[in-house]
């Protein structure tokens, strides 16, 4: 027990803890906006895989390491409007079709890799992102050594929970998401159009899904490795219901 406690009371156990979550924090907040839309994104798994790979590789080609984030964003949101598309006004099943963009973003993400990389061994690494280094965080008590740790990318995770707590409570934008989950119909009258709000949804929050992908090949680690996702969409899915689809519980 004793021993217990002294773990919890150690600054880098928290900084591990803060840096272990980053992807799941991204995972979560792109599951909760899909779902807040009426839309389950199944397709989770494989983006988080398309992330971590566009991202690295653009880094690798030359990108700097925030224009590989942006990359990983964008391949994300492309994947997300096939499942959006898909699924809206097509209205094909939502669980088949995140399957199949799993299998998908996985498969072209692996495939991209080999021809990319047809006789490396060992993946190629990069220069990932450093710890940040702001005056005086470090000196301050406890908190400082956990902070120290951290990198840019994670405080972007932070960021955007905040962000869209707000854009979901407080802003018009917000409420209509919220509605044409609940109740398209009631948006559907206000004249607004339910394809297209979903469709944003599912894409905005794919995007933040490959962020989740792209922190452990840019942040926690500097490599792209088949395997290195290793389920963690499926765990920010289960996580989304125990949040219960707020953006404060999921952190």
């Amino acid at each position: 027990m004793w021993e217990a406690l002294d773990i919890l009371t150690q600054a880098n156990f928290w900084a591990a803890t803060i840096r272990i979550a980053t992807p799941l924090i991204f995972g979560v907040l792109g599951a909760l906006l899909c779902e807040r839309a009426g839309v389950l994104n199944l397709g989770i798994e494989g983006i988080f895989v398309a992330g971590a790979m566009s991202g690295w590789l653009a880094v690798y080609l030359g990108l700097p390491l925030w224009g590989g984030v942006v990359v990983a964003a964008g391949v994300g949101a492309l994947f997300g409007l096939v499942h959006g598309v898909l699924t809206v006004p097509l209205g094909l099943s939502q669980h088949v079709t995140g399957i199949g963009v799993t299998l998908l973003a996985t498969s072209m993400a692996y495939f991209g890799y080999r021809v990319a990389f047809p006789n490396v061994a060992t993946p190629p690494r990069i220069e990932a992102f450093a710890p940040l280094d702001v005056p005086l965080i470090g000196d301050l008590p406890f908190i400082g050594p956990i902070l120290a740790q951290q990198t840019g990318f994670t405080v972007l995770a932070f960021a955007c929970v905040g962000v869209l707590a707000f854009v979901l409570a407080r802003t018009p934008l917000g409420l209509a998401l919220r509605a044409v989950g609940d109740n398209p119909e009631a948006v559907e009258a206000q004249g607004l159009s339910v394809v297209a709000l979903r469709i944003g949804a599912v894409m905005a929050g794919s995007a933040l899904m490959a962020l989740g992908g792209a922190f452990l090949t840019l942040s926690a680690f500097n490599a792209f490795y088949f395997g290195m996702i290793n389920g963690r969409g499926w765990v920010c899915i289960a996580l989304t219901v125990f949040a219960s689809w707020r953006p404060g519980k999921a952190l």
